[in-house]
């Protein structure tokens, strides 16, 4: 089973190119939708953060208020590593469970979908990893638009991960999203008839 790393930097447009990919049948896991189901697998991982930073950043159903808690941690780098540190080890321990569940099911292709997928080493994890990359004024502008964020709050969210030049140096492919939507196809188009001679 081929397994593919799908990274990029906030606002970079990689939900564009996953959207793409997915249209083609490949299979995937999406680590965004692993840390929300990773609070329902692991019920007493709320009652960790509530006691490890505040009770205030939950509701009274007990769900987290993730722009609240999101802006906290993004401007206090020690505050996000502590919660990396609660959070990572059990959405990779889902992640890999997941690998398993799909090559029993005898998946040829699945795609990692994971925005921090290199910060958070899970380069092993995977035989090839492609990188959704875009210029720096446009990643700020679009989430400041997308997220309706400042730019103080843009910038948290952006420095909190590694930059986006770095990421290169470990990726196999770099997908250039700072264009068309047009180019961005077409620059998937190749990726993924490449990705099938890969797996013949």
């Amino acid at each position: 089973m081929l397994k593919i790393g799908l990274t990029g930097g906030i606002a970079t447009g990689k939900s564009t190119v996953s959207s793409m990919m997915k249209d083609e049948g490949f299979a995937f896991i999406d680590a965004d939708i692993v840390s929300k189901e990773v609070f329902t697998l692991y019920p007493s991982l709320t009652e960790e953060l509530k006691r490890t930073f505040s009770e205030t950043f939950f509701n009274e159903d007990g769900a987290l208020k993730r722009r609240e808690f999101g802006n906290y941690i993004f401007k206090y780098s020690k505050e996000r590593i502590k919660y990396e540190n609660i959070i990572i080890p059990l959405i990779k321990d889902r992640i890999i469970e997941l690998f398993k569940e799909y090559e029993k099911q005898g998946e040829k292709v699945v795609i990692l979908d994971a925005p921090t997928l290199i910060e958070n080493n899970m380069q092993d994890y995977v035989d090839y990893i492609i990188l959704v990359w875009t210029n720096s004024k446009e990643q700020i502008k679009r989430l400041m638009d997308r997220n309706n964020f400042t730019r103080e709050e843009a910038m948290d969210r952006i420095n909190s991960q590694m930059n986006l030049q770095n990421k290169k140096k470990d990726s196999d492919f770099i997908i250039d999203n700072s264009d068309s939507i047009k180019s961005t196809k077409e620059e998937v188009d190749e990726l993924i008839s490449l990705i099938k001679m890969l797996n013949n």
